[in-house]
């Protein structure tokens, strides 16, 4: 999978697809190389998971810092 393949993921998606790669890894055998270029793919594809991650983080954030939490929340209870 070409890098920007994997920026174009969703984290479920990626999720996903690091499990077929664990799976693969578990259930298969492959030439060194072949481990190798699996092992690279789900690095890249879990860089992708931390840095969704983190924007997400950011915007729970942004969220709370700015009250439109509690906003939303109160809204919702009314």
């Amino acid at each position: 999978m070409h890098e920007e393949d994997i920026l174009k993921l969703t984290y479920e998606e990626a999720l996903k697809k690091l499990e077929e790669i664990v799976e693969k890894m578990e259930n298969e055998e492959f030439s060194l190389d072949e481990s190798l270029r699996h092992f690279e793919e789900g690095m890249k594809i879990t860089r992708h998971c931390r840095k969704l991650l983190t924007e997400a983080e950011f915007k729970v954030e942004q969220i709370l810092q700015n009250g439109e939490l509690e906003e939303f929340i109160e809204a919702e209870e009314a």
